[in-house]
């Protein structure tokens, strides 16, 4: 490690490839859980036997059984985050449910382990998410500044979960809810450690790109053929990016419960006004 260090203070494009290769590195491990599920879910969908004695779908309910256990079994994740990612599942059941019944997508295989139209497995994949926003934190060591009040942030973060049921009946009012979003999280920043040096990022920016890569990450799923929309009942196609807008809703949610375990932390070190 002093080696490399050594090597990478040579220059400076050397330091920020150093300080890039640890992000990335550090990123890929948060995303342990998410990585895993991917792997299982397009691993399965290219290889998996027509006649094999368990679906594909109940399959993935017991790798990812597995893949929980095994996070916990090795403390990669703590029976209090395991307790709040679970909120994960029910919240995304719940959605699941709803909007698979009103046609926004569906779970073209069979399978015995399911509620409904909806196979036990996709639980998991909200799980992902939390399990990503709970390990990042501690990996990165993040720290915040102008974090909004939590009670603005379950506020809005409530209101994001309601309008994604209630849309279907009422006016959608998502762009009202980005404009809050940013009158809330618009003024702050978060602060981490990649490397050795300490960086800052606007919240809003943090969120857009693990939005982002939530949407790619969706992108292989469908392709895995884990869930359909509509219009890749007849092969698969790119997610419409308007797809990104929904997952960065998502987003404030996943902070929010989190927040339960994870209380945003100041950042000591910050500069002044920042």
């Amino acid at each position: 490690m002093a080696e490399a260090e050594a090597w990478a203070d040579r220059s400076r494009v050397r330091r920020w490839a150093y300080e890039f290769l640890w992000f990335g590195l550090k990123q890929g491990w948060a995303c342990l859980f998410g990585g895993a599920m991917l792997v299982l879910i397009v691993g399965t969908h290219l290889l998996w036997p027509d006649q094999a004695p368990m679906s594909r779908y109940d399959f993935l309910v017991v790798g990812a059984l597995a893949i929980q256990a095994a996070m916990l079994a090795l403390k990669l994740e703590s029976w209090e985050e395991a307790r709040v990612i679970f909120l994960f599942h029910i919240a995304g059941t719940v959605m699941e449910l709803f909007k698979t019944a009103h046609g926004s997508w569906l779970y073209p295989e069979d399978s015995v382990l399911r509620i409904g139209m909806v196979p036990l497995f996709s639980g998991f994949m909200y799980a992902a998410v939390g399990s990503y926003i709970a390990r990042v934190q501690r990996i990165f060591h993040i720290r915040v500044r102008r974090w909004p009040p939590l009670w603005a942030t379950w506020a809005l973060a409530a209101a994001i979960y309601v309008n994604f049921f209630a849309h279907h009946w009422l006016v959608d009012v998502r762009l009202a809810l980005f404009a809050a979003t940013a009158v809330l999280f618009g003024r702050g920043w978060f602060y981490f450690t990649a490397d050795r040096v300490r960086r800052r990022m606007p919240l809003l920016l943090g969120f857009f790109l693990v939005a982002l890569f939530i949407w790619l990450a969706e992108n292989l799923a469908t392709f895995g053929r884990a869930w359909a929309y509509p219009g890749q009942a007849d092969g698969w196609e790119m997610v419409g990016v308007d797809k990104l807008g929904s997952w960065f809703l998502l987003m404030i949610i996943s902070i929010v419960l989190v927040s339960i375990v994870h209380r945003p932390e100041p950042e000591p070190f910050a500069e002044p006004g920042a």
